[in-house]
């Protein structure tokens, strides 16, 4: 009886390690991989948001979300037309519980493409005003459109990309030859045959 019970004892005995403290706040509480967003109003499509992967995090005060494998964003202009596309190497979206403030960020091969304009803006950093549908940078700002080429630091912009303005231009210059009789055709948004070149 003693050998069965010693045995029984050593037996039942387990070998599992002890588990590695677990941090909550760097932990994400959800984890979404090919993430597709689609925003409308009234039937018109106004976003859409496309990223590999996104995580969100929280805490008493606040919640934000990662991207940190990218993210695609394209905002589409009034008719339904693509307007606006912006991509970045990273992303952030921070939301604080007081205050209503809410706050996007992206980061690292940071381009804006406004394709109705046909202008194209490099930065490194881009962050996204949602309340007062504005971009803006403090950062190294390159911009190319059909009328020339400009740099400089810090650029603001309405969300659209419509009008962007360098605040601190520098050697920016550039020469512009245009023919007044050139048809520029939207391929983005062009519906019908395309013309021969």
């Amino acid at each position: 009886m003693f050998l069965v019970t010693a045995f029984l004892l050593c037996s039942c005995r387990s070998d599992l390690g002890v588990a590695e403290k677990l941090n909550i706040e760097e932990t994400p509480v959800q984890t979404v991989d090919n993430m597709f967003v689609v925003q409308s109003e009234n039937g018109t499509l106004q976003m859409r948001m496309e990223a590999d992967v996104m995580e969100r995090y929280q805490n008493d005060s606040m919640s934000y979300e990662l991207f940190p494998k990218g993210l695609a964003v394209f905002g589409y202009n009034e008719e339904g037309l693509l307007e606006t596309e912006i991509t970045a190497d990273n992303g952030r979206h921070v939301k604080m519980e007081k205050g209503d403030v809410e706050k996007w960020e992206a980061y690292g091969n940071v381009v804006v493409k406004n394709i109705i304009n046909q202008e194209v803006m490099e930065t490194d950093t881009l962050y996204w005003d949602r309340k007062n549908e504005k971009i803006y940078t403090d950062c190294y700002v390159k911009m190319y459109s059909p009328d020339g080429y400009m740099q400089g630091y810090g650029m603001e912009s309405d969300q659209r990309a419509r009008n962007s303005i360098i605040l601190r231009p520098f050697d920016s210059y550039g020469v512009v030859v245009k023919d007044s009789t050139e048809v520029v055709i939207d391929s983005v948004n062009f519906i019908g045959p395309l013309i021969k070149k």
